[in-house]
Formats: C-alpha cells, sequence, structure tokens
C-alpha cells in the first residue's frame, strides 16, 4: 500500500508552480501576491486532503498539474470578484431594499459615467470664474418641477430630517401625532432622529386618531415646528382620523410657525393614473403651502439614494448654511444621476417610459402574461423532464417601504422538480452566476416578469440548464 508520504513528497514547490505557462499568464492577469498565495492555498489544501484520509483511499487523489492549474484559477477568480455583484431579481418587488432599489435610467447612467471620467463645474460657477455652489446643479430643477421656491440634496431622506429638524427646531418644540412616529428602516425611529437633532419631541394625539385640535393645544412659547410625516410604509385602517394637510398649514399661519412635511418615498407623478394606488405627490404638498418637505431620491422617484428638500426659500437656505450640510452633501456621480433623472420629469406623460422604476410599476398586467408566457415556454423546451413549469396569476409589490397596500397584478413562472425541494432549488439559482433571485410559494419557485430586465431572459434559462446538470450529477 502506498504510503502518505509518497503522496505529500510529489506535491509541487510553490516556485514550480509559478514557472508554468498556464500559471504564468494568470501572474499577469492577477496580482502576483495574490497568484502566491493561491498556489500556497491549494497545495496546503491538498496537503490537509492527503493527511486526513486512510491510507487504502489515496488512489482516489487528483494530483495532477492541470487539476492544481484548474483549481487555482477557480480560486483567484473567487477571491478577485467584486463583493457587490449584479444579481437578476425576478422577485417581483420594485423597489428591493436588499437588491439595491431603483435602477438608474440610461440617461442617468451615463451621467454618471461622465461625472466619474471627467473633471466637472462641480463647485465652479463657469460663467463669474469663481467658485460655485454644488446646490445649483440640481436646485432650479427641483424647483421647476415641484413649483417650490427652493431646493437641495442631500445623502438619503433621513439626513434629510434630521438636518431639517437640527436646523428649524433644535432646542425647541417639534409637534408630531402619534400615529406618525414610524420607523423608517434598519431601525431608524422617528423619535430617535429628533432626539439626536436636538429638537424636543412633542407628541400628539392618538395612535389611530389625532385632530387639529390637539396640535392647537400643544402649541407653547417654545414650540418651533408642525411636523407631519407620511406613513408610506404602512398604514392605518379602520377607526382612524388624522388632522389634513389643508388644516395642519392654516393653523401654521395662524401661528406663525412653520410646517415641515416628510413624504417617505416622494413620487412626482400621479400613479393613480396608471391604476396603483394613490400616493400624495410633492406638488401638492408645496402647493398646499408646506414651508419644508423631505423625501427620497431612489424610491418612487426612481433615481439614486439621496435625500431631496424641497420648499420656502428662507427655511431652504438656512439649511444650506448649516454646519450639518456638509457632513450630509452628496458627491458629483449622485448629483449627475439625479439631476438627470429629474430632467426626465420635465415630460411627465413619457417619463413611464423612461424611468425603470416608473415603468416597472405601470406595466400592464396583459403584457407581464405575455413575457411570462414566453419565459416558460424557454424553460419548457430547455429543462425537458423532471421540471414542471407553469405560469399563475399573482400580485407583484411596490416594496422599499412605498404603496405597502398596493398589490400590482402580474402573472408568474412557477417552476417545480421532484430532485429538490423548493429551497434548495432557490438556494442553487441564489448561486448561480449572476445569481437569479426568486420567490418561494409552497413547492415551487416564482418568477415574476415584472422586475426581470430585457436580455436576462436567456440568462435565467442557462441558470436552470445548469442547476438540472447539478441535480443529475
Amino acid at each position: 500500500m502506498v504510503s502518505k508520504n509518497k503522496y505529500l513528497r510529489e506535491l509541487p514547490k510553490v516556485d514550480e508552480v509559478l514557472d508554468l505557462p498556464d500559471v504564468r499568464l494568470l501572474a499577469g492577469a492577477y496580482p502576483r501576491s495574490m497568484v502566491v498565495d493561491g498556489i500556497r492555498h491549494v497545495i496546503d489544501n491538498r496537503r490537509s486532503v492527503i493527511l486526513s484520509l486512510q491510507e487504502k483511499d489515496l488512489v482516489s487523489i487528483e494530483l495532477s498539474m492541470q487539476a492544481l492549474i484548474e483549481e487555482l484559477e477557480g480560486w483567484l477568480k473567487e477571491q478577485y470578484a467584486s463583493s457587490l455583484r449584479r444579481v437578476i431579481n425576478a422577485t417581483g418587488v420594485v423597489i428591493h431594499t436588499n437588491l439595491g432599489r431603483s435602477i438608474l435610467s440610461k440617461s442617468a447612467i451615463d451621467a454618471v459615467v461622465m461625472a466619474a471620467s471627467n473633471y466637472s463645474n462641480l463647485e465652479f460657477d463657469l460663467d463669474r470664474g469663481a467658485r460655485g455652489s454644488r446646490h445649483s446643479h440640481i436646485e432650479s430643477i427641483l424647483t421647476k418641477i415641484t413649483g417650490a421656491e427652493a431646493g437641495m440634496v442631500v445623502n438619503n431622506n433621513a439626513s434629510a430630517v434630521f438636518l431639517a429638524l437640527s436646523t428649524l427646531a433644535a432646542g425647541k418644540e417639534a409637534i408630531v401625532s402619534r400615529g406618525q412616529l414610524v420607523e423608517i428602516g434598519g431601525s431608524f425611529r422617528i423619535p430617535d432622529v429628533m432626539r439626536q437633532s436636538g429638537a424636543i419631541l412633542r407628541e400628539v394625539g392618538t395612535t389611530n386618531k389625532t385632530y387639529i385640535a390637539d396640535y392647537r393645544a400643544a402649541v407653547t412659547e417654545n414650540t418651533a415646528l408642525l411636523m407631519k410625516v407620511h406613513t408610506s410604509n404602512f398604514r392605518i385602517i379602520g377607526f382612524t382620523h388624522e388632522a389634513s394637510l389643508e388644516e395642519m398649514v392654516n393653523l401654521s399661519w395662524e401661528l406663525g410657525i412653520p410646517i415641515m412635511e416628510d413624504l417617505g418615498s416622494g413620487v412626482l407623478i400621479d400613479l393613480s393614473r396608471y391604476g396603483v394606488a394613490y400616493e400624495p405627490t410633492v406638488h401638492e404638498s408645496v402647493h398646499a403651502g408646506v414651508d419644508v418637505i423631505t423625501f427620497s431620491g431612489d424610491k418612487l422617484l426612481g433615481g439614486p439614494q439621496a435625500g431631496l428638500v424641497v420648499g420656502k426659500a428662507e427655511f431652504i437656505n438656512q439649511m444650506k448654511k448649516h454646519p450639518l450640510a456638509r457632513a450630509v452633501r452628496v458627491d458629483k456621480m449622485t448629483l449627475a444621476a439625479l439631476e438627470a433623472t429629474l430632467r426626465e420629469y420635465l415630460d411627465m406623460e413619457a417619463v413611464h417610459h423612461k424611468n425603470p422604476t416608473i415603468r416597472m410599476i405601470t406595466t400592464p398586467a396583459d403584457k407581464l402574461k405575455k413575457r411570462a408566457d414566453k419565459i416558460a415556454k424557454m424553460l419548457v423546451k430547455s429543462l425537458e423532464d423532471g421540471f414542471v413549469v407553469t405560469t399563475e396569476p399573482e400580485v407583484s409589490r411596490v416594496g422599499g417601504g412605498s404603496l405597502p397596500l398596493a398589490e400590482l397584478a402580474t402573472t408568474v413562472i412557477s417552476v417545480r422538480t421532484k430532485s429538490a425541494t423548493a429551497n434548495a432549488l432557490e438556494e442553487a439559482l441564489r448561486r448561480n452566476d449572476p445569481p437569479v433571485i426568486v420567490r418561494i410559494k409552497e413547492d415551487a419557485v416564482l418568477l415574476d416578469p415584472r422586475t426581470i430586465q430585457d436580455g436576462e431572459e436567456k440568462e435565467i434559462v442557462e441558470a436552470f440548464e445548469k442547476v438540472k446538470r447539478e441535480l443529475k450529477g
């Protein structure tokens, strides 16, 4: 019987492997230090396997140099791969927080590439030949679209709320309905944000009912702000009442106390015209006379992660000068993407064709059924026996804490196999390159065409073909 020592002696030295033509090619494609680490890893891995086996099982070990090179190449690809990877979203959740929320439009992507690959007038006034403000690139188009006097952008909506409260209510009271003390996400809660800003929270009303009289009764000499928070990520239904925006604005004018509204998701177009649940628009809040309005850029607006602030110039200008404004400012790539996204809203009739988020939310059910049927036929033809592929009516979700009650009619592709559980099938698809992210219902995985992008159908079929081969192996 061959001893372990013989196999151990056959293990190559690092320099010997480095000198191989195929490995020299790898050293040209990857950092040399990483290739050396990879060789040591592969050799150490083989040494560990030899030592762990019984001598009678040693004959099963593959010690050829070609196998070693293949293992090395696989290790290098895995180690050098980007942590942030493209995935195929087949869940039907349009603004999927875990999958990066909104997809940028082509014009926004082009704008990011321009800003990233060139010098720009980020903070340079080309007319005066002097230092300028990065706010200027967004403010004019933001005010044009919303009708507000002024506007600015920070890195997310939580920052926008934080900056507004720090500027307008630090050390003073901000009055909020108890039913609007929401958790934004990731355990960030409105009361916590207010506390950190220095504002003093003054709760009024009850969880399900708050009247304008409750706000009036709570006002003191130390009141700096009336605050309304749109519950964009949940709804209280049943025996409820809340003071209308009109009532709150009138009270604000009567008492001379500014009013701030956090719209959360922030939508610039009336989605109800496309059969989607109504969501208050930014323009409506501006028109109502709200002094400061905050909302997200990467949810229903369909742009990059950002927090947008619009409203009266008196208050927005104070926020721009606050020391925190620099800490929460956005970079040139975000500004470029946001400006391009906002420009698409100059044509409200065409934005649902150009903006991927709006397009996916408003895609008609009959169009989705045709796509589902097409993908299902491709899978049936490719997988043949062993898999059951059908289509069935379902609902998609908007996601991202937006329109929580909205159910978007869709048709999904249902795939099941006796060779694997739905959980095992989901995991195999998730480990594909690119990963295919699906949802599970009972004993099947579901693929929703609403969020599957053009050209990804073929990759989905290839992923299932790979899974089928693995199950057979």
